[in-house]
C-alpha cells in the first residue's frame, strides 16, 4: 500500500497534467443547480423531464472499468450514483476521468436523469468540471480514523467518513435550536454579554486571565454572564436569556472540558419553584423534539424525563450515604469520611470537602430530580430560605448521577451580598482558586434595586449525557495539545 507521501506525489502529477490540459484544478466555482438531496426529492419529475441539470460534491468511490463507471457522489446533503458511459461522455474525456480524477476529488458533473436496471436513481453524466482536486487520500471506508487523538485532529474526515459522528452534530444543532425555541415561545429576549470581564461571577470555578491594551488584567467568562443579565433584570427587562462560549481552568474530563457551550435564562418575579416548572417543561420538550423520546440510558443509568421529578435533599442525602452531616461537621471530620470513602479531592476549604462528598453521593442516583436544600455557605448568590436561613432556594437538575443544569432565587439583598462575596474573598485568600471574585459594581446595582428574579443555566455536557458520549466527543473541534 503506497503511503501519503507517495500518493500526494502522484496526484500532484495529476495535477500538473491537468493545468497543462488547460483545466483549472482549484476553479472559484462550478456548474450547480440543485443539491443531491433535491435530487433525490424530485426524481420522478427529473427523470420524465429528461432535462439536463449540473450537481456537485466530493467522490466517494468509483468502481467499474472499460466503458463505464460507477461513482458515489456526496455534497454534504445526500450521496447520489452517476454513471460515466465512454458512449456518452466521450472516449477521451472518460479516459481522463480515469487517468486523472480520484476518490477525494470535488467535480461537478452534468447530465441527464435514469434508474439503472437494478433499480438505483442515477444520473448519467455527458460532462464533468473539477471543482478541487485532492492531494491526500480519505480514510479506509469501512473503519475510518480508529486513532482517537488523529480523529479530533482531522475532525472534518472523521465527520466525512462516519456518518454517526455526523448525525451526532446534527442532532447537536437541533439541540440548541429547540432550546432557543423554547425559550422565544416563553417570551425570552436573546442577550449578548461581555466574554472578558475584569471579575468572574457566576460559578464556582478558575478563570483564564489574560491581558490587554487598556494595561489591566481581564478574565475569560465562566458563566453566559449571569452577573450582566441580573443587571438587565434591575434594567427592566423581564426575561432575557443567552447561549454562549464559557472557560473554565480546570482539569478535563470525560464530563468537563476547559471551553464549551453554556445556556442561562433570568426571569424576572420569579422563583426557584417556578424555575424548576419551567425546567422540567424545557428538557420533556428538547427531548422530545431532539430525540423522539423522553428515556435515556447513559453512564449507567436509565432515566425518563417523562417520569415525575422527585426533590432531593442536599444535605439529607449525603448523610443518609455518608453519615456526616455536613452542616455540623468540621473540615476535618468531612476529610476523615473522604479518605474513609478513597474519594480524591484538592480542596482546602469546608465548601470544596463538602462539594466533592456530593460528588461522591450523586453518583448513586439516577434521576430525574431536582436537588434542594443546598446550605448557604455554598452558593454566594442565592436567596435564603425564607423557612431557614441556613439554606438557599437553590436547585439542580440530577440526571444520569450528574448535575445539569443548575438554578435559583436570585438573591437581590444587597446587604447579604456583600456580606457572601467578602466571605468568598477570604476563600480565595486562603487558597481556594474556584471562590468567587467578589464584583462590588453588581452589589451597587443590588443597592439600585433589581426584582425578585430566577435563574438557571445548563452546558452542553447535557446534550453529551442524552447522546451518552463523552464530552469531547460531541465537539466539533475539542483542543487539542500542539504536535511537536
Amino acid at each position: 500500500m503506497a503511503s501519503q507521501e507517495e500518493i500526494k506525489d502522484i496526484r500532484i502529477e495529476k495535477l500538473k497534467k491537468l493545468e497543462a490540459l488547460g483545466m483549472n484544478p482549484y476553479p472559484s466555482t462550478v456548474p450547480q443547480d440543485m443539491t443531491l438531496s433535491e435530487v433525490k426529492d424530485t426524481f420522478e419529475a427529473l427523470e420524465k423531464s429528461g432535462d439536463e441539470k449540473s450537481v456537485a460534491g466530493r467522490i466517494m468511490a468509483i468502481r467499474g472499468q472499460g466503458a463505464i463507471l460507477f461513482v458515489v457522489l456526496y455534497d454534504g446533503t445526500a450521496q447520489f450514483q452517476i454513471v460515466l458511459k465512454k458512449d456518452v461522455l466521450g472516449e477521451e474525456a472518460l479516459q481522463q476521468f480515469v487517468d486523472l480524477i480520484d476518490i477525494g476529488d470535488f467535480i461537478s458533473f452534468s447530465g441527464t436523469f435514469f434508474v439503472t436496471q437494478r433499480g438505483e436513481q442515477s444520473m448519467q453524466a455527458t460532462r464533468f468540471v473539477l471543482a478541487a482536486k485532492s492531494l491526500l487520500s480519505l480514510p479506509e471506508k469501512w473503519h475510518g480514523i480508529q486513532d482517537d487523538d488523529e480523529r479530533f485532529r482531522k475532525r472534518y474526515l472523521d465527520i466525512l467518513t462516519n456518518s454517526e459522528v455526523r448525525d451526532m452534530f446534527l442532532l447537536k444543532t437541533k439541540f440548541w435550536r429547540a432550546t432557543r425555541d423554547f425559550l422565544e415561545e416563553k417570551g425570552f429576549m436573546a442577550v449578548d454579554t461581555p466574554t472578558l470581564e475584569v471579575t468572574t461571577g457566576g460559578a464556582e470555578a478558575a478563570p483564564f486571565a489574560t491581558h490587554n491594551d487598556y494595561d489591566f488584567d481581564v478574565y475569560l467568562r465562566i458563566s453566559v454572564g449571569e452577573l450582566w443579565q441580573k443587571r438587565l433584570m434591575a434594567a427592566g427587562f423581564p426575561k432575557t436569556y443567552e447561549i454562549g462560549r464559557v472557560y473554565r481552568n480546570e482539569g478535563s474530563s470525560p464530563n468537563h472540558l476547559q471551553e464549551f457551550t453554556n445556556m442561562e435564562f433570568y426571569w424576572a418575579y420569579a422563583d426557584y419553584n417556578m424555575g424548576m416548572d419551567l425546567v422540567k417543561e424545557m428538557y420533556r420538550r428538547i427531548a422530545t423534539e431532539v430525540f423522539n423520546k423522553t428515556s435515556f440510558t447513559t453512564r449507567g443509568h436509565t432515566f425518563d424525563l417523562a417520569d415525575e421529578w422527585t426533590k432531593i435533599q442536599y444535605v439529607e442525602e449525603i448523610q443518609k450515604q455518608t453519615g456526616v452531616d455536613v452542616l455540623t461537621a468540621t473540615t476535618g471530620d468531612i476529610e476523615a469520611k473522604l479518605l474513609e470513602l478513597h474519594v480524591k479531592h484538592d480542596g482546602k476549604t469546608k465548601e470544596r470537602m463538602v462539594d466533592a462528598l456530593w460528588k461522591y453521593c450523586r453518583k448513586n442516583i439516577s434521576g430525574p430530580a431536582f436537588v434542594v436544600g443546598y446550605p448557604d455557605f455554598m452558593q454566594p448568590l442565592a436567596k435564603r430560605d425564607a423557612k431557614n436561613g441556613a439554606y438557599v432556594e437553590q436547585f439542580q437538575v440530577l440526571l444520569g448521577g450528574a448535575e445539569l443544569g443548575k438554578g435559583y432565587s436570585e438573591l437581590n439583598d444587597p446587604i447579604d451580598q456583600r456580606a457572601r462575596f467578602e466571605h468568598q474573598q477570604e476563600l480565595l485568600k486562603a487558597g481556594d482558586k474556584e471562590a468567587m471574585m467578589p464584583d462590588w459594581e453588581f452589589v451597587e446595582m443590588l443597592e439600585h434595586g433589581m426584582p425578585p428574579t430566577c435563574g438557571f443555566g445548563f452546558g452542553e455536557r447535557l446534550f453529551s449525557f442524552l447522546v451518552d458520549k463523552p464530552i469531547r466527543e460531541t465537539q466539533l473541534f475539542p483542543l487539542m495539545r500542539p504536535r511537536e
